[in-house]
């Protein structure tokens, strides 16, 4: 996935103002910013469900937007994404919300799916839940019922809109874990859209900070945590006092 110079505004609000990134493959990179910085609206563009005014972003090497809607529509069933609140369908039990992507976008039997959705459930530790509804399960739950989902197609490209919106501290560090683990499992290319220092820390290969708009830092995760950029330094210590204003 790269992104050159892409630019976005609603209305006079300019949310991507040239930004440029190149995530590295079979890796975890993680994107962090202060709110409203454009880290969503990121995740928008490289999926192909927002245009950008200008620039390129690039999915192996195709510019999405110069290609056909057929073709972005095929190029998206090599994404996994998992949304910040797990987007589940309330009407679909668990099981039934992990195999929709295959019952949609595939032609395999139902012994197939079924297969391939426990595996994932087992995986996320949700076995036991597979006939329950999204309202009767914890936010913790629904997070991992959505990776699952995430994940059931086997995916390339994983995106993670602020997984951990929502999650108390120790849900957080689980979910950090498990994040770890399914990529060791089945390695493909991580994004993981954050404001959470500590959810950083613990699963990233590498860091990007953007801010106003544009990337101010990328590099791996340790060059990011030791910079002595101000920027830097004041966003990933959570200091008052630095170059990030109210604005």
């Amino acid at each position: 996935m790269q992104v050159r110079d892409v630019r976005k505004a609603f209305g006079d609000f300019h949310v991507l103002n040239g930004l440029n990134l190149e995530f590295a493959n079979d890796a975890i990179t993680t994107v962090l910013g202060p709110s409203g910085t454009g880290k969503s609206v990121l995740i928008k563009h490289l999926v192909g469900l927002l245009e950008p005014d200008g620039g390129e972003v690039l999915i192996f090497g195709k510019d999405i937007w110069r290609i056909s809607e057929h073709e972005r529509y095929e190029l998206r069933k090599r994404f996994g994404v998992l949304f910040q609140d797990g987007a589940l369908f309330g009407s679909m039990n668990i099981y039934d919300n992990v195999a929709f992507p295959l019952r949609k976008h595939t032609d395999l039997a139902e012994t197939e799916i079924e297969e391939i959705v426990m595996e994932r459930l087992i995986e996320v530790g949700l076995e036991a839940a597979l006939t329950k509804n999204p309202s009767e399960i914890s936010g913790g739950m629904r997070k991992r019922a959505g990776f699952a989902r995430a994940l059931v197609m086997n995916p390339e490209i994983v995106l993670f809109d602020e997984p951990d919106s929502g999650l108390d501290p120790v849900r957080t560090s689980l979910l950090c874990d498990l994040i770890l683990q399914m990529h060791e499992r089945h390695k493909g290319t991580y994004l993981v859209v954050t404001h959470d220092i500590r959810s950083a820390r613990k699963v990233s290969d590498y860091v990007g900070l953007i801010w106003k708009g544009k990337v101010v830092h990328y590099g791996e995760a340790e060059e990011a945590f030791a910079s002595r950029d101000p920027f830097v330094r004041q966003f990933l210590a959570g200091d008052s006092a630095g170059p990030l204003g109210m604005d």
